[in-house]
């Protein structure tokens, strides 16, 4: 073989290994944000709206790296036992819901 088939071997080899990355999938991050995490966001602002939370004035959340960080700080702190495909499913849903972060 020559080297530039060689080479194109390894290219299309890693190609077809490469993972492929699923879209979010909004409506598990709405049933996983109702079950895990809107209760004790409710209990956190005192007024049992846990979507208070996301829209306070003095958030921590300024950014879509920021939000990412805290879903998955919520999920190790709280052991939410969540997938990191939850995670994102989760942080695509509150970004569409309540934050409107460009991607």
């Amino acid at each position: 073989m020559t080297f530039l088939r060689i080479l194109s071997a390894i290219l299309l080899s890693a190609l077809i290994s490469a993972p492929v990355i699923a879209a979010p999938d909004l409506a598990n991050g709405k049933i996983i944000d109702q079950q895990k995490c809107y209760a004790c966001h409710a209990k956190k602002t005192g007024f049992g709206n846990g979507d208070m939370i996301y829209t306070r004035s003095d958030g921590k959340v300024k950014s879509r790296a920021d939000l990412k960080k805290m879903v998955g700080l919520c999920n190790t702190e709280l052991r939410l036992d969540l997938f990191p495909e939850d995670e994102a499913d989760v942080t695509a849903f509150l970004n569409q819901q309540f934050y409107k972060f460009k991607p």
